[in-house]
């Protein structure tokens, strides 16, 4: 909280105002539920916070008296006048970038002569950088899914004569049996369908001879009251003998991601990371199907700053999460993908995911 109040007054940011998303469970250790029904932090630069929440949501608050005071409101209340009247003559506010547009217009209509930004100008860069505690987080969930992972290589998941629905489910069960909360995604892409990045589980048939592309991950589940970290991890199996064009392409994608990784240092762009996998697969005739950015933050959201992608020439920070996944996709054929979560540091940068890159070749 005293960061975030740094942050809004180098920012010129008058009142701060949290609703669903990741900001508020980061600032306060609770997450709005996504109801109709009005949740929000009212963070005044120099006055006590707030939270506006209805009354029987209540009992789910770990208070804080140090950092917030709880603001119940009724059913016959309008919470829209609640948070006005908290803003009061406010000329600045900064709104949660995953507010409901509902909610942002009625406060605009209220407050008509305050000027508005995102949130994330004032939150998105404290939250990219991590602390230890954050850090440990992050390696715990990265553990558990390394374990998920070494089980599919190793043929302990069968995969031949299964839906990737089926698999995509058994996933979903041993991630949450490894100290997660929720899944947020267990993608598998089996032959053709490894082509599309973001494939959604179907009911084909994974047969034999096969490549599976599986990138899965989830949120930890943390004591009541703390954020939740956030997994995300690709490995790519094949049913069967791979074809040499295949293992000749994956072995570059897999020397692609380790340079990248090596590369993810404190003080180099963003971009230039990115440059180092997209080189590399140039050189292996198959930069024309990496058809996304390297990488993304990672923390309390799946997706979060600092992005590697060209045209971001922000440096790397000590502290700062993110994925470096390289992949190659050719429609209608094939497609591979290499994940980790890494850590920039004052040291080099450090790879959370350490579960086998090679190409694991099942029977079953």
């Amino acid at each position: 909280m005293a960061r975030v109040r740094t942050a809004m007054a180098a920012a010129d940011v008058d009142v701060l105002l949290l609703s669903v998303g990741p900001d508020l469970p980061w600032l306060i250790g609770y997450e709005a539920m996504p109801l109709e029904r009005l949740t929000m932090l009212v963070v005044p630069a120099d006055a006590e916070a707030s939270l506006v929440i209805p009354a029987f949501e209540v009992p789910r608050v770990v208070v804080r008296d140090e950092l917030f005071t709880v603001r119940a409101w009724g059913e016959t209340e309008d919470p829209v006048d609640i948070v006005a009247q908290l803003v009061g003559s406010a000329s600045r506010a900064a709104i949660g970038d995953h507010t409901w547009s509902r909610f942002l217009v009625g406060l605009q209509r209220r407050l008509s002569s305050a000027a508005w930004v995102a949130a994330g100008e004032v939150t998105s860069p404290l939250r990219a950088v991590k602390d230890e505690a954050e850090i440990a987080r992050l390696q715990a969930a990265a553990s558990g899914v390394d374990r998920v992972a070494a089980a599919l290589q190793s043929g302990e998941i069968p995969l031949v004569g299964r839906t990737e629905a089926d698999v995509s489910a058994e996933l979903s069960q041993r991630i949450l049996a490894e100290g997660h909360a929720k899944v947020n995604f267990a993608i598998v892409a089996s032959g053709a369908n490894a082509a599309s990045p973001h494939h959604h589980a179907s009911d084909k048939v994974i047969g034999p001879g096969e490549v599976v592309l599986c990138d899965f991950g989830g949120t930890t589940a943390e004591p009541e009251g703390e954020p939740g970290y956030c997994s995300d991890i690709t490995r790519c199996v094949y049913t069967g003998e791979p074809p040499a064009e295949f293992v000749e392409a994956y072995a570059a994608l897999q020397d692609a991601q380790a340079r990248s990784v090596a590369a993810a240092e404190a003080g180099t762009p963003a971009e230039a990371v990115d440059r180092v996998a997209r080189d590399r697969l140039a050189e292996a005739g198959l930069a024309t199907w990496f058809i996304h950015r390297l990488g993304h933050g990672i923390g309390v959201e799946a997706h979060e700053d600092p992005y590697l992608v060209d045209g971001n020439a922000e440096p790397l920070v000590a502290g700062n999460a993110f994925s470096i996944e390289p992949g190659f996709y050719v429609p209608d054929t094939w497609g591979a993908r290499i994940e980790d979560i890494v850590i920039a540091t004052a040291q080099g940068p450090v790879a959370l995911n350490e579960v086998d890159h090679d190409l694991a070749v099942v029977d079953r």
